[in-house]
């Protein structure tokens, strides 16, 4: 007897993707670090007589917790401390708005303008803004105990605590992360050779993109870590050789596809004991020569020679610096860049400006509307309207739905623990069962963040709640305001922060997408001008597909909203997949040429860039898709013929159905 569910109780595809768990690996120390820096702070301050103390701290410790993403230890004193710092103002600004009216409310909402603008620019600085408006919606909201001072100390107390926590296998683990990072991007290319050639299209896809993010997250965390090194660093030099030694076997993977012919499998097997040699740190032949096999033909020889200039510089003692590249710019003129930017960026300002619009309603509301404890609504937009957290529908959807299961849980514990309910469980001998319940709840956050928006909510909300009970002893009497609060949160940041600042399909994905097609043209251009240089030939693709990546991302966030934008993205879709495979050609035809094929025509690659910015003019003027010609041809046995049939195909996409 079937199982399946009636067609009309199946749920629809946008919501089945907002639900759908992200496959991620557990983080086994950071889920161990949340466990311990979540509940000792808690423990100390029961030990010493003050529990609010001890929570305000835990509370630190929970932003400390969320700041722990990075993966090279320099970038987590920058990804924790430079949060904790914006949080500690937050908390003061918060804290001295406490309590007086319509100031309190045109403090937080400049705040949140200023939170807003800074949240754009980065990944520390995102962190940042949403600290320093979450810790002032707190300080404004509930109050703080002791002096003005003692609130940002536990606050950062707290977090500092993780980043000691985090830092303690320094000292053991120096360069580890990225030499992992290294490594793990030479065995996505050994995953992306083993489907090349194969009829997998979807698994080569699939794979080319983990490239792209492998790649990606490489070089930042490489070049991060150089900005602050002082002088060369033989260890950097030789992790950027081995990165931009890499780049030529991804670039032989396209030629191997088009070929229709599997490499042999000890290619993918010799890629992934350079993997090994890279992790290690070890030098020293780590692929026999007579391990690969003799090439036959142009495409054999590009793959032969990229993968044996790898292995030589994988090998290498020493590199030489020259080949490095050049230093990025130092963080203090980074920092100073991106302010700029952001000061003078539309972008910025209309965030800033739609995170200060809602959370100005909120304050208001609550200022008219007696809610008690009322901080919990601008809680909810600040994480709701997060610039990169996904699609503001999806995230208030998740946000409502998560919130349910973790008060659940805080329901559950308030229930079921001694007392906790009650004044006396923060004071007294019931107080010590909020120290291993803290434990086992604090090291789910960690866990389950990677699943997915709705997840850490749920993972983060009896967290929060059971701490603010330590500070205002409602006991279960805070669940049904605090869902309340976040519905309404929610319902704010859906209505002021969404549906009245509507962007155009252009604004969001479209002109992204055009650019991408259009700098596409430019790249065959490049690619068989008579002097190009392959480095910048390398650097350009790379930045193709750096952008192609977070139009992708774009559209899957969109592909989790109700129609019709859902639908659009859908529609769209494959036309993103077809310019990709539109640069995987050129790079194939590029690497064919350099390996002794006949180069093309100039007229061949005029023709193929003139239908391209026709494609990228298109896309820019059409809000759906449209109907276009298609004009390619052009000799059968050229280098070019598969890029002509590339380029055929993604204007047939972008056609009507």
């Amino acid at each position: 007897m079937s199982r399946e569910f009636p067609h009309s109780l199946t749920p629809p595809d946008w919501l089945a993707r907002n639900l759908r768990p992200q496959q991620a690996p557990v983080n086994r120390p950071a889920v161990v670090r949340a466990a311990v820096a979540m509940a000792l702070p808690l423990a100390l301050g029961l030990a010493a007589g003050e529990p609010a103390y001890g929570a305000l701290a835990s509370m630190g410790a929970l932003s400390g917790v969320i700041s722990d993403t990075a993966d090279a230890y320099r970038m987590r004193i920058l990804n924790i401390a430079i949060p904790q710092f914006f949080g500690a103002v937050g908390v003061t600004l918060g804290s001295l708005a406490h309590g007086r009216g319509w100031v309190t409310v045109a403090a937080v909402t400049c705040v949140a303008l200023v939170s807003g603008m800074i949240s754009t620019i980065g990944a520390v600085a995102s962190v940042s803004g949403l600290l320093l408006l979450l810790n002032t919606v707190i300080g404004a909201g509930l109050p703080m105990p002791g002096p003005w001072w003692l609130a940002p100390a536990l606050l950062s107390g707290g977090g500092l605590l993780v980043l000691l926590l985090t830092l303690l296998a320094w000292p053991l683990r120096s360069g580890v992360p990225e030499r992992a990072a290294v490594a793990a991007a030479y065995r996505t290319v050994a995953t992306l050779l083993s489907v090349s050639g194969t009829p997998r299209a979807e698994e080569y896809d699939e794979a080319r993109h983990a490239v792209t993010q492998s790649l990606n997250h490489a070089y930042d965390l490489i070049l991060a870590r150089r900005t602050r090194h002082h002088g060369r660093s033989p260890e950097l030099t030789r992790l950027i050789a081995q990165l931009n030694a890499v780049t030529p076997v991804v670039e032989a993977a396209p030629a191997t596809r088009l070929a229709g012919r599997p490499p042999s499998p000890q290619i993918p097997a010799a890629v992934r004991l350079l993997a090994d040699a890279v992790e290690t740190g070890r030098t020293g032949p780590a692929v026999p020569a007579a391990a690969l096999p003799e090439p036959a033909d142009e495409t054999a020889r590009a793959l032969d020679h990229a993968l044996r200039h790898a292995a030589a510089v994988v090998a290498a003692p020493d590199i030489d610096p020259t080949g490095a590249g050049d230093r990025p710019a130092a963080p203090r003129v980074r920092a100073v860049r991106a302010l700029r930017n952001a000061t003078l960026s539309a972008a910025s300002w209309r965030y800033g400006l739609r995170l200060a619009l809602c959370i100005g309603i909120a304050q208001t509301l609550v200022s008219i509307v007696p809610v008690p404890r009322s901080y919990w609504v601008a809680l909810t937009i600040t994480f709701v309207l997060k610039p990169d957290f996904g699609s503001v529908f999806s995230r208030a959807l998740l946000r409502a739905l998560g919130t349910v299961v973790g008060l659940v849980v805080a329901a559950a514990v308030l229930a079921e623990v001694p007392g906790w309910g009650s004044p006396q469980s923060t004071t007294g001998h019931a107080g010590w069962w909020a120290v291993p319940v803290l434990f086992l709840l604090g090291p789910l956050i960690p866990a389950l963040t990677p699943r997915g928006y709705g997840y850490q909510t749920a993972a983060i909300t009896p967290v929060i709640l059971l701490l603010s009970n330590v500070l205002n002893h409602q006991g279960s009497g805070l669940l049904l305001p605090r869902l309340v609060d976040s519905l309404i949160g929610c319902g704010i940041a859906l209505v002021a922060g969404h549906l009245l600042w509507p962007e155009s399909w252009h604004t969001r994905v479209g002109d992204r997408l055009a650019d991408a097609v259009g700098d596409t043209a430019r790249y065959v251009e490049a690619a068989f001008v008579q002097e190009a240089d392959p480095a910048a030939g390398a650097r350009m693709r790379r930045g193709l597909y750096r952008d192609l990546s977070d139009v992708r991302t774009e559209f899957q966030r969109a592909l989790t909203e109700p129609p019709p934008t859902g639908r659009r993205a859908a529609a769209w879709w494959p036309l993103v997949v077809a310019v990709e495979r539109i640069v995987d050609a050129t790079t194939a035809a590029r690497v064919r040429v350099t390996h002794g094929a006949p180069p093309p025509a100039a007229a061949e690659v005029s023709q193929v860039t003139l239908q391209l910015r026709e494609l990228a003019q298109g896309v820019r003027e059409s809000e759906v898709l449209f109907a276009v010609r298609t004009d390619l041809a052009g000799p059968s046995d050229s280098v070019l013929e598969p890029l002509r049939q590339e380029v055929a195909a993604a204007r047939s996409i972008a056609s009507p159905h």
